[in-house]
């Protein structure tokens, strides 16, 4: 690998996608147009991206099947960051398994942390978890910070925020060792989602805002609540669901107090019934 590309990447890395680009605009050998279509990714332009990634997987011979395998895991990448979900996942699977047959465990630790992200934003809770117990290489600082930023988005999901916190102090710590900004931007944000208020609770004819861990609280005290998100009725760790039983479900919430709980990860508008009653 020439100096021109082994400085691109050390950029890229880094998360100075322009100074990459300086480095290889002007060339179109496989590895330049790889470089370029992640620097175009980090920079925004997911189309331009997934088009240059594909040029260079073409690019490189029968015997590069290492790079081929890390396009195809760049171009997941761009796939979630652009939140499309259509993207073949069996093609990041035979990328990972080629990454670890030749030895190069980090991108296949990178290759599983992405399978555990997808797994994460279609609701597979079970499978993302299972999945992300064989993330085991050692990862760099800017991976280990991806990886815990996917343990807090399940520990939140599960409402276990205590795990939650964990984890992102322990992404935060590694993202400002990768001294990537957007990295330690995208910690920042993740954790804003548990200072912020989560759901309305009304009872007894007065209202009040809960944080992520006050929901937790609730539904683990004795409290009869109706969960207006997943559709079930929670009282003292028995849930009944009634996703199925519209009706009975509408009698459950007929006479009680409203709270609206927002789902981890949407946007503050996006609110979700939850009903409680002491």
């Amino acid at each position: 690998m020439d100096s021109l590309i082994t400085a691109a990447a050390r950029a890229l890395a880094a998360g100075h996608p322009l100074g990459a680009l300086k480095l290889v605009a002007l060339r179109d050998d496989a590895a330049a147009l790889a470089l370029r279509g992640i620097a175009m990714a980090q920079l925004g332009e997911f189309i331009r991206a997934k088009a240059l990634l594909r040029s260079a997987a073409r690019a490189f011979g029968p015997r590069e099947a290492v790079a081929r395998a890390r396009c195809v895991v760049a171009e997941a990448e761009i796939a979630l960051a652009s939140r499309d979900l259509g993207w073949k996942a069996k093609a990041l699977d035979a990328a990972r398994a080629t990454l670890d047959e030749h030895g190069d465990r980090v991108n296949a630790a990178h290759a599983r942390n992405l399978e555990v992200r997808r797994l994460l934003l279609i609701g597979r809770l079970d499978d993302a978890e299972r999945a992300l117990t064989r993330v085991s290489a050692p990862l760099p600082p800017a991976l280990m910070a991806v990886h815990e930023l996917v343990v807090a988005g399940i520990a939140m999901r599960r409402l276990s925020t205590r795990e939650a916190r964990g984890a992102l102090a322990r992404a935060e710590g590694a993202a400002r060792a990768a001294r990537i900004p957007a990295l330690i931007a995208e910690v920042e944000s993740a954790r804003l989602l548990l200072d912020t208020p989560a759901a309305r609770l009304i009872e007894n004819g007065r209202e009040r805002p809960l944080l992520l861990d006050e929901v937790e609280d609730l539904f683990a005290s004795k409290a009869f609540v109706v969960d207006a998100c997943r559709h079930v009725v929670r009282h003292e760790g028995k849930l009944i669901p009634l996703a199925k039983r519209p009706v009975l479900f509408n009698l459950a919430r007929a006479g009680r107090g409203l709270a609206r709980r927002r789902a981890p990860g949407r946007s503050r508008r996006a609110r979700v019934p939850l009903e409680a009653r002491r």
